[in-house]
């Protein structure tokens, strides 16, 4: 999965008071391919009460499809697409992710594109 915690990322479908806000990732799950997004996809939910706890309503955030979100560059400030690149270091070969958006813009190799 491309997406992971603590990315900034940019909502690109969805609800229409989601689409196009900027926010981070507080948590994904790679076997669902989903995220949950910090303020993003926020329902309430009306919990009944049990034994000694009060009844409530709770504000809280669902997961969305990673499809519908995508990673902030951190060398353009803009959406970006992922690749993967692998590099030697020693003995051992390492995969990285790279902002396709800065490789475009920028030029040079990925390597200098390394994200985070």
């Amino acid at each position: 999965m491309k997406i992971r915690t603590w990315d900034k990322v940019q909502v690109m479908s969805g609800k229409d008071k989601d689409r196009g806000q900027i926010s981070t990732v507080l948590q994904s799950f790679p076997d669902t391919n989903k995220v949950i997004v910090k303020d993003i996809n926020v329902v309430t939910r009306h919990l009944k009460r049990q034994g000694t706890n009060p009844g409530q309503i709770i504000k809280m955030e669902k997961a969305i499809d990673a499809s519908n979100v995508m990673l902030i560059c951190p060398f353009t400030e803009k959406p970006t697409r992922v690749g993967f690149v692998k590099i030697e270091e020693k003995w051992v070969t390492k995969k990285f992710r790279f902002s396709k958006k800065a490789l475009q813009e920028k030029g040079g190799e990925a390597k200098k594109y390394i994200i985070k």
